[in-house]
């Protein structure tokens, strides 16, 4: 088993550059390999398990075309243990100009005896555009 990230930056700067890359086996290497590590992506399942995890990821990174992808920070908490990112993903097709709507994402980060490793990820679409809808309006009323 390989050793984590010294920080839980360096293990996020890991996972986006997998993601890029489209490496599987660093993706791999991002998250921590236990039972309890969770992903959710939109209109999906969640995936529950270091094994359903990696899985679900496969179709994103074996497919085409290739996503390039740019983060922007938008809260961090940290503490010894844990920490939990808030980040902007940009989106957009490898060899295209056009940008997708911005998706945020929650990255949960734990230090291990070996370091930092990635346990939860979870993204969202964007919100649609101002007045289309209000919060607490429900859907179809806009």
């Amino acid at each position: 088993m390989s050793t984590g990230f010294a920080t839980p930056q360096d293990a996020e700067d890991a996972f986006y550059d997998a993601l890029d890359e489209s490496d599987s086996a660093a993706m791999q290497a991002v998250w921590e390999a236990a039972e309890d590590v969770f992903c959710l992506l939109p209109m999906a399942a969640p995936s529950i398990g270091a094994n359903a995890v990696q899985q679900s990821w496969q179709p994103m990174l074996e497919g085409e075309p290739r996503i390039d992808i740019e983060v922007r920070h938008l809260h961090w908490i940290q503490g010894d243990q844990l920490a939990i990112h808030l980040v902007e993903e940009h989106i957009s097709l490898a060899g295209q100009q056009q940008k997708q709507p911005a998706i945020y994402a929650t990255n949960i980060y734990r230090k291990g005896p070996g370091g930092w490793r990635l346990v939860m990820h979870q993204n969202s679409p964007s919100p649609p555009p101002a007045g289309m809808l209000q919060p607490g309006m429900p859907l179809g009323t806009a």
